[in-house]
């Protein structure tokens, strides 16, 4: 059968909702076919008080679809309880209704329910002494608020407990998404330092072996090819032994190795010698005192990527390398021959320009590189300040 829109569809009571009203109910029959009862007044007849039985009975299904109405419903069932011969199972009833609206009712009567019941067991406590006289008329006032305070502060803490267990949960999962985020961004940050580190360590000798091998196939003399497979067999020696290294760095080999020292400044020599073997013609003028270590590897590696850019896509003429400190900085300049062809000598990606961006932004420095007339010109600037511990500076 369709449902006509616009109109609520009532849910279905809970499981435990109809548990509880069944057995307020039959053990409310119960006590009054045994003659039991709890107020002796009986200014209206038992079967007042069967009636009420049933009313509470049935807003026992309504404790959580809708709990606000049920207890003030409830609260007349009550008072017709109370003016018949009372029954135990009817006051137990209420009590969870006044349990139930705090903690299934919304956040107001949460807050307010407990106010309201307290007040009225006041109240009723009040009234009683000013009608009796009696101290006596304390204990009618007890009974009242056990019957609508008690419970409502009960459900009150309870709430409380489950809401903090909720917030709790919440924040533990925004807790764990933030880690996650963290892992990846880290993990993004060291393939992309890796990815720096493998490409300054072999990209150097793969263009010297590519440079060299064309050369050698290009030119039918001896002595050329001679030398130019010398220079391919040094390189790729070299290039093997880095690439082990990085690998044994990867694998984690074991306290019992020792860890491979990072490049400095004090290795340009051998950087400028090799580049010179590979056919180069490079002057180096280095002008600096100590630096931190996270600025002699990123000075190095830039170094070392604008001599192989140079071997690949420069022509013939000198190649400066000269490094100086100026305004707290160490200033690393790289000035190659320019020349406009149809193609680099060996195959390039453009990772190495970003590579040596990135790591001069790490360390907060600046970097550029572009053509100077007739020559091609790198310039970094790494602050002497540079924070050590920077993922890129490692």
């Amino acid at each position: 059968m369709a449902v006509r829109p616009g109109r609520p569809r009532l849910s279905r009571p809970h499981r435990f909702d109809v548990g509880v009203a069944l057995a307020g109910l039959l053990g409310g029959l119960a006590m009054a076919a045994l003659g039991l009862s709890t107020s002796g007044s009986a200014l209206l007849p038992p079967a007042w008080g069967l009636l009420a039985l049933a009313v509470m009975a049935g807003l026992e299904l309504l404790r959580r679809s809708a709990p606000r109405a049920a207890l003030l419903a409830g609260t007349g069932a009550l008072v017709l309880d109370v003016l018949a011969p009372g029954n135990a199972a009817t006051i137990l009833m209420y009590t969870d209704l006044a349990y139930a609206a705090v903690l299934y009712g919304p956040p107001s009567a949460a807050r307010r329910v407990p106010v309201v019941t307290g007040l009225a067991s006041l109240a009723v406590t009040l009234g009683f002494l000013v009608w009796w006289r009696d101290p006596q008329a304390l204990f009618v006032g007890l009974g009242a608020a056990l019957v609508s305070f008690g419970p409502a502060a009960t459900g009150a803490l309870v709430r409380d407990h489950r809401d903090a267990a909720e917030a709790a949960r919440l924040r533990a999962g925004q807790t764990a998404l933030l880690a996650e985020r963290d892992r990846v961004q880290a993990v993004t940050a060291e393939r992309a330092r890796v990815a720096r580190e493998l490409h300054d360590l072999v990209a150097g000798h793969l263009s010297a072996i590519a440079i060299h091998s064309t050369a050698a196939l290009s030119i039918d003399e001896p002595a050329t090819t001679k030398e130019a497979l010398v220079v391919i067999r040094e390189n790729s020696v070299e290039g093997l032994a880095q690439m082990r290294r990085l690998i044994g760095i990867l694998r984690d080999a074991g306290a019992e190795e020792a860890p491979v020292a990072a490049p400095t400044l004090d290795g340009l020599g051998a950087l400028v010698e090799a580049a010179r073997a590979n056919g180069l013609d490079v002057c180096l003028a280095a002008e600096h005192a100590e630096v931190p270590a996270p600025v002699g590897l990123a000075a190095y590696r830039i170094v070392q990527e604008s001599l192989t850019n140079a071997l690949k896509h420069g022509g013939p003429g000198p190649v400066t390398v000269s490094l100086g400190e100026r305004d707290g900085a160490l200033e690393v300049r790289v000035s190659s021959p320019y020349v406009r062809r149809g193609g680099p000598l060996a195959p390039g990606s453009g990772a190495g320009l970003v590579g040596m961006r990135e790591r001069a932004a790490l360390l907060g420095g600046t970097f550029s590189a572009g053509p100077d007339g007739e020559r091609w010109t790198v310039r970094a600037g790494l602050p002497l300040a540079a924070d050590t511990t920077s993922g890129g500076a490692r």
